[in-house]
């Protein structure tokens, strides 16, 4: 059994380096196509045309804690665009988790891929369906990282656990800080449908509007030094942290039973021989 989060405790956690919407730039820069990106109030929208996705960063890095962004997805015909909320380290070698949001055409449903890199190689993919439309209001998508094992939250739900399951020799990511990204771009090689639906760009621009943004995390830019990496120094990282209670665990088998459509633990023709963290 993989370990989970207790995230029943979450609402009673202290609070650090938290930052609500209104502290966008403080917290975000554009890292490409800055012209493609405008703010209306609290919301940022993120453009693709044919000239150009986009995308934004944060300006620290962070080793472990809670990201959380609220999203509304490209309305109408999305087939072929992403939009992502990810997190990323730099380099070769670099760790990353992932939500994609794969467009599809009108009347079908978004699919929500999630991956997991590690000191840079990903085939980590999970894909989901959602119970509600991602296009026609705001969700809050989150990341909830600790030693023990990475969450992945809609609405506070939780639909996919990455547990350390490093004493059986599957790699974890725990030691390079990453930063906190968004983007919009063209991916009809691939997106949707395995790229047998490209993009119409008629129906270009496609928006994704992003608010709420909250890093309740340990920002650091020197491991080494850094009190980011002590054990029980946050809220996060205190061993009740380690398993959900029996609600979420509960909405968890109901999200896999319901909505799962993809895991790569399941995929035996894929691999050669089994990733180890899928080895129960």
């Amino acid at each position: 059994m993989p370990t989970l989060f207790l995230v029943a405790l979450m609402a009673l956690a202290v609070v650090h380096n938290s930052a609500m919407s209104d502290d966008f730039n403080q917290l975000f820069q554009p890292n490409w196509s800055p012209d493609h990106i405008s703010t209306e109030g609290d919301q940022i929208k993120l453009t693709l045309d044919t000239i150009s996705g986009c995308g934004f960063e944060s300006k620290k890095k962070y080793l472990f804690g809670k990201v959380s962004m609220q999203v509304k997805l490209v309305e109408g015909d999305s087939a072929g665009t992403v939009t992502a909320l990810y997190m990323a380290s730099e380099g070769l070698n670099h760790d990353e988790l992932d939500f994609e949001f794969l467009g599809n055409v009108s009347g079908e449903p978004y699919l929500v891929q999630t991956n997991v890199y590690v000191n840079g190689t990903g085939n980590r993919e999970q894909r989901h369906t959602l119970w509600f439309d991602p296009t026609a209001a705001f969700h809050t998508y989150s990341f909830l990282w600790n030693r023990y094992s990475i969450l992945f939250l809609v609405d506070e739900i939780p639909i996919r656990v990455f547990a350390n399951k490093e004493e059986n020799g599957a790699p974890y990511p725990k030691t390079q800080a990453m930063g906190v990204q968004g983007s919009v771009w063209n991916a009809d090689d691939w997106a949707t449908q395995g790229g047998r639906v490209k993009t119409n760009w008629s129906h270009a621009p496609f928006v994704s509007t992003f608010r709420g943004f909250e890093i309740d995390a340990c920002e650091t830019d020197d491991i080494a030094s850094s009190k980011c990496g002590r054990v029980g120094e946050f809220w996060w990282d205190k061993p009740r942290m380690s398993g959900l209670n029996r609600h979420k665990s509960h909405q968890l088998k109901w999200v896999r039973r319901r909505h799962l459509v993809y895991d790569y633990c399941m995929d035996s023709g894929r691999f050669y021989e089994m990733p180890r963290e899928c080895i129960v």
